[in-house]
């Protein structure tokens, strides 16, 4: 660099700035006036002269001089340790006067995927119910099936397929969704209870609890219900839908039960007699009466002429017998075999619309009988979405406030073993309901309850149940399981990985005492192609009390101390008056009765 004002820049070598913004801070340090250089420096044999040695050791203090100030400088300059942004102070620290402006691209998460860094998504959801903290930012994490569909629409259906081995906490869950949602002013509708898992929850929230068992209570299938009530109440032409609505419900529901007994379908033909049937009664039944499987049954040994005209009997008795003689076979094996001490009575107790919440408890059936279970939990899920469906129309009519409802489908996995096209059944009666305000929560333990339905067909459709969710939860389940559940939903490699290792047992060095599964608790909550949400769920003592589905392993002596616990937080959560606990809030009072019971 060579200056035009006069001046002469010394070359310091390796310790020059290696940038030209730091040879321009350090200029006005580092260069000596050319003034002192015009006298001559050497003599006439090329010798330098005395003052010329003076002009050099003074040029040299000077230029150690200024090499000095410079460093001080730089050291005050970087005290701090910390860089700027346009670079450091420092000896080849990059310093530069501007920075130009980064060039910008545009373009979708898509086309550019492998560039874009933020694959964990944004917060987590705050709409809802609290579900639980997210596992890796431990932000509180709000959700449910409903609110997320009215309020925060995320999902297009509001619906919830839950997923999971057993014990590891899914009742528990949606225990805590039914409590929320109530909160809100949302029916809970538990339809069919095996354990039961929620009655005592359904009765803290001051609801109906309806038993379902042999020679506990029964269920006419017959029975239009709360939609039949309805449809005589609205009248005109919405009573006439309504009413016709109820006959299709009440006939799915009668040819359920002749494919749980067969063990395969009934046919279209048989269908077509069965409603004739029912139409037949209808009209020859009073208002406000019902009537129950043996005037069926006697209705088709009768057989009057609306009823022989769909079988093309043409007037001849032994035609009309051939057709109808099947599904009179059926329908005796329903009366006399195992299923008629529960559907052939009236029903024992109704849905009770009014209520703030229901469960049908069907846990007094035997584990072994298949057959009963699985009638009883379509039986009672036919009754309940009847019951919503009435709801609404009153509602429309102008005749009843507007209500929603959340109903929970447990163990799927049941009625879809029961026989060959049970499936078409369970989806005909989730589809029948055609009013909205209802969300819903199926649940089951894997994917391979539906791969082992008998026909592609079934499996087809039962894996639609998973893919029409707007919601789909999962909790521990092996990797083989993961992947054939990644094709239906969207699963990356890490999400499998994390889902699966919640299916791993405990360590062997375990000693027993209190260690849970490490998956207890832990779900991951998938919603479209959306990166999932892992959560861990934390109940409260008020949760533990109510929902506990190992209450038959405790040892003597503990069952009746653990009833007293629960007894007392039903009437703490009902508001009901506690024993000993005067002056103390309902919550105090379930806590102190708690601690004195675990000092007894």
């Amino acid at each position: 660099m060579t200056p035009t004002d006069g001046t002469r820049l010394l070359d310091l070598g390796a310790g020059w700035p290696r940038s030209a913004s730091g040879a321009a801070t350090a200029m006005s340090d580092l260069v000596v006036p050319a003034a002192e250089t015009q006298d001559r420096e050497t003599d006439e044999t090329g010798r330098q002269t005395p003052r010329a040695l003076r002009r050099a050791r003074r040029r040299q203090a000077q230029q150690e001089a200024a090499e000095q100030r410079y460093l001080r400088r730089l050291a005050r300059a970087n005290a701090d340790d910390n860089v700027p942004h346009r670079g450091s102070y420092a000896l080849g620290g990059g310093r530069v006067a501007a920075l130009d402006p980064p060039t910008m691209w545009r373009a979708t998460t898509v086309q550019a995927c492998g560039l874009w860094p933020f694959a964990s998504g944004s917060g987590a959801p705050m709409t809802g119910v609290p579900l639980g903290q997210h596992i890796h930012t431990g932000a509180t994490v709000c959700g449910d099936p409903l609110n997320w569909f009215t309020r925060a629409r995320y999902i297009s259906n509001p619906s919830l397929f839950m997923l999971g081995m057993p014990g590891l906490g899914k009742s528990t869950l949606i225990n805590r969704m039914l409590i929320g949602l109530s909160a809100q002013g949302v029916v809970p509708l538990v339809l069919g209870d095996l354990k039961p898992d929620y009655a005592d929850t359904v009765r803290a929230l001051g609801g109906q609890v309806i038993s379902i068992a042999r020679g506990v209570g029964g269920l006419n299938i017959l029975d239009p219900g709360a939609m039949g009530l309805a449809a005589a109440k609205i009248g005109g032409q919405a009573g006439q839908a309504l009413a016709a609505e109820t006959h299709g419900r009440v006939l799915n529901m009668v040819a359920a039960l002749l494919t749980i007994v067969r063990g395969v379908p009934i046919t279209d033909h048989e269908q077509s007699v069965l409603s004739a049937c029912l139409r037949h009664l209808r009209e020859r039944t009073p208002q406000g009466q019902t009537f129950r499987l043996p005037e069926l049954l006697s209705v088709l040994q009768e057989g009057p002429p609306r009823v022989r005209q769909v079988t093309l009997d043409r007037g001849q008795e032994s035609r009309y017998r051939d057709a109808v003689d099947p599904l009179h076979r059926s329908l005796l094996g329903i009366l006399d075999g195992p299923l008629g001490d529960t559907f052939a009575s009236e029903t024992s107790t109704r849905i009770d619309p009014d209520a703030t919440a229901v469960c049908i408890d069907i846990s007094r059936i035997g584990e072994a009988d298949g057959q009963l279970t699985a009638a009883a939990m379509l039986a009672a899920w036919s009754d309940g979405l009847g019951t919503v469906a009435a709801s609404h129309a009153l509602a429309d009519a102008g005749l009843a406030p507007r209500r929603w409802f959340f109903t929970v489908l447990d163990e799927l996995w049941r009625p879809l073993r029961a026989a060959s096209g049970i499936v078409d059944r369970i989806d005909a009666l989730t589809r029948l309901n055609r009013s909205l305000g209802l969300a819903d929560a199926k649940i089951t333990h894997t994917l391979k309850d539906a791969e082992a339905l008998g026909s592609e067909a079934d499996k087809a459709k039962a894996r639609g149940f998973v893919e029409r969710a707007g919601m789909v939860a999962c909790a521990g389940l092996p990797k083989a399981e993961m992947e054939d559940l990644g094709r239906v939903v969207g699963l990356s490699r890490r999400e499998i990985e994390l889902v699966s290792s919640w299916s791993s047992p405990p360590g062997w060095a375990q000693e027993g005492g209190n260690e849970e599964p490490p998956g207890r608790g832990r779900f991951l909550i998938k919603v479209g192609g959306r990166p999932g949400i892992p959560i861990r769920v934390a109940i409260t003592d008020a949760e533990r009390h109510l929902h506990d589905t190992n209450t038959r392993w405790v040892a003597n002596g503990e069952a009746e101390r653990l009833r007293a616990e629960r007894a007392a937080v039903v009437r703490a959560v009902t508001g009901g008056d506690l024993p000993n606990t005067v002056g103390v809030a309902p919550h105090q009072g379930a806590e102190q009765e708690h601690h004195e019971a675990g000092q007894r």
